[in-house]
């Protein structure tokens, strides 16, 4: 198959993807040892760590699985928008300082499983495994998402075979983690992100006076949009929205967002970050839901191009860019699709390196590794889970929004509940933090296979979860005197830094 590469959207992909690997050159120049390769040397500002916090959350499923499922259901679905705002809201508000401040002071913890090894004691290291594992085996199906993502755009695009699109789509991701690192990462999911509320905000705004231009005198949408679409309730039960608000729950436990907050170059970031990071979010998921709303009257009005999304909805978004816009601007906004996927890919995929090279292989295999020798490892680690990633998203008729939401529920249930109480609670123990986390992997992958009352798996996995860690603390011995220290200590200085008479003690 020839393809058009001289085609000005062809053009502006290509612009996009050489800037992309060209700040992933600077980030290998910035990248010295682990800490910059996993976590930038704690160096991001508000900006760079809110837009990187957005972005990283947000993936191709904000271009094309919420639009789609909009456009298929209505305003319905727009339940799911509300739970993230809250969620997210409540994450920097509770988790994002404090946990700042307590990897930092926790042995200076360098990832998630660093941390509640740390934090708990665990000098036989159980904890850091049963997290390092629950992170890959969650994270390897997000990314299969964000493959499957990449792969549907190059597809609709290019005209290329999904096959084909597949390997294209990674290759493109993996180039500038596999050079960069955490900087690369961080850098390129600014520049993402920003492209990703641009194109949220022209696409539906120009859907829109494309409906209103076709409109006859007197005419409103009810003529070509059912009420039912304009119904928050309408076929949403209250289980269903109960699941769909749920969303919200997962923020607490995504560990490539849980890490934006420990990269944070100081706990006084966090404020400014947080007013930063919310605003974006919450004009990005409104543009979301209306380029889906807005796409059901105009390919109402325009059959002729509503073939592609008639057959998957989720294309919604790269159709009214392609058939509103010229090719060299409905270039750049399909760029942003794949802004969006390669922002959430890339610090997924760092995450699992950064598990495998720092919490098993640094831990069990290699105690003494230099710095140059656990970077590289970081990055053979990256294309190793990546081809796995892509194995799993060899299935064409993959669905971008059913493989998000099972590893959301994944993580948001195994370690939301360990990570708030971990905070704060002092009384928690190293059995609390194993049994939140087990019970609540568990408790998603066995709810997802019988998909009981039609709940969704997070919210049972959720609650059990958080169960489970307070009550088998309170079964456990009480935690060391100098686990009850550094958590008072923490607390302290936290209510000093709260009060804004901190003074660094580095």
């Amino acid at each position: 198959m020839q393809y058009n590469w001289n085609d000005p959207t062809a053009i502006m992909f290509a612009v996009y993807l050489v800037a992309m690997l060209g700040i992933g050159a600077l980030g290998y120049l910035g990248t010295k040892n682990l800490s910059d390769y996993i976590l930038g040397g704690r160096s991001l500002g508000s900006f760079v760590t809110a837009l990187s916090a957005g972005a990283s959350d947000m993936s191709g499923w904000l271009l094309m699985g919420l639009p789609g499922a909009v456009y298929l259901s209505g305003l319905s679905e727009s339940w799911i928008a509300i739970g993230l705002v809250a969620g997210a809201y409540l994450n920097w508000r509770l988790v994002a300082a404090r946990l700042r401040l307590y990897t930092e002071r926790a042995g200076n913890a360098l990832t998630l499983p660093d941390y509640l090894a740390n934090r708990f004691e665990d000098k036989g290291n159980l904890l850091r495994i049963v997290t390092a594992l629950v992170i890959l085996v969650f994270f390897t199906l997000y990314c299969a998402s964000g493959v499957v993502a990449g792969a549907r755009l190059f597809e609709n695009m290019f005209g290329m075979p999904y096959a084909t699109a597949l390997w294209v789509g990674a290759a493109c991701t993996i180039a500038y983690v596999l050079i960069g690192g955490f900087l690369a990462v961080s850098w390129t999911d600014t520049i993402q992100a920003s492209m990703m509320i641009t194109a949220l905000i022209l696409a539906p705004v120009m859907a829109y006076l494309a409906v209103e231009g076709q409109l006859q005198p007197g005419q409103d949408w009810s003529a070509i949009v059912s009420a039912e679409k304009f119904d928050l309730f309408k076929g949403a039960s209250f289980v269903g929205i109960v699941s769909l608000l749920a969303w919200g729950l997962g923020y607490f436990g995504q560990p490539h967002i849980l890490v934006r907050f420990m990269a944070a170059s100081s706990v006084q970031t966090i404020p400014a970050a947080r007013r930063i990071s919310m605003t974006w979010m919450i004009l990005c998921l409104m543009g979301a839901v209306a380029v889906g709303f807005v796409g059901i009257p105009f390919f109402a009005a325009h059959t002729s191009g509503a073939a592609a999304v008639n057959a998957n909805a989720e294309t919604v978004f790269m159709e009214v860019s392609k058939q509103l816009f010229n090719p060299w601007i409905a270039g750049a906004l399909l760029a942003a699709i794949l802004a969006a996927v390669m922002s959430t890919l890339s610090c997924q995929l760092l995450v699992c390196s950064s598990a495998l090279s720092e919490d098993i292989y640094r831990v069990f295999l290699r105690k003494n590794a230099s710095q140059t020798e656990l970077v590289w490892v970081g990055r053979i680690m990256v294309l190793v889970v990546a081809l796995i990633a892509i194995a799993i998203a060899s299935n064409p008729e993959a669905k971008v929004l059913g493989m998000v939401s099972y590893a959301w529920a994944g993580f948001g249930a195994a370690f939301g509940p360990v990570i708030i109480l971990s905070l704060f609670w002092g009384r928690m123990t190293r059995g609390g933090a194993l049994a939140g986390i087990i019970v609540g992997a568990v408790t998603v992958l066995v709810w997802k296979q019988f998909a009981l009352w039609g709940l969704y798996e997070i919210v049972p996995g959720f609650i059990l979860g958080w169960v489970s860690v307070v009550v088998a603390s309170l079964l456990s011995a009480e935690p060391s005197k100098s686990m009850r220290q550094a958590h008072a200590t923490v607390e302290r200085e936290f209510a000093q830094i709260s009060q804004g008479r901190w003074v660094s003690a580095t």
